[in-house]
């Protein structure tokens, strides 16, 4: 099994900074593709940022230029660093991560809070 835990949600004015982290434990190894998932109230969880272990990323078109994904495989964390941010970025921001051999998420972090105000 692999455990994910998030940091680094809060408050934050519009056009501001945030760095998210996800720390893994457990099986590691067993590891690929991470990602940032994120669901605002009244809506479906999306997906926002992912990077394979071989560092490929894809992105969100809403958060294309403003948000960089990132991962330190010795450390078995994924990091996601958030620019000029907007309300609309508003949400729970999940980890999620694959195992290997499988092509959907089969770990997921417990949440936490991004809120940026206007």
């Amino acid at each position: 099994q692999v455990q994910l835990v998030e940091s680094g949600g809060g408050l934050v004015q519009a056009g501001g900074s945030l760095r998210l982290s996800c720390a893994a434990s457990g099986r590691t190894p067993g590891i690929t593709t991470m990602g940032w998932y994120r669901q605002a109230p009244g809506k479906q969880r999306e997906l926002v940022a992912a990077i394979t272990s071989g560092g490929f990323t894809n992105y969100a078109d809403s958060v294309k230029g403003r948000f960089t994904i990132s991962r330190d495989n010795a450390k078995s964390t994924v990091y996601l660093q958030m620019n000029s941010l907007k309300p609309e970025d508003t949400a729970v921001y999940y980890c999620a991560a694959k195992r290997l051999g499988t092509s959907s998420y089969d770990y997921w972090g417990q949440g936490t809070q991004v809120t940026v105000s206007s």
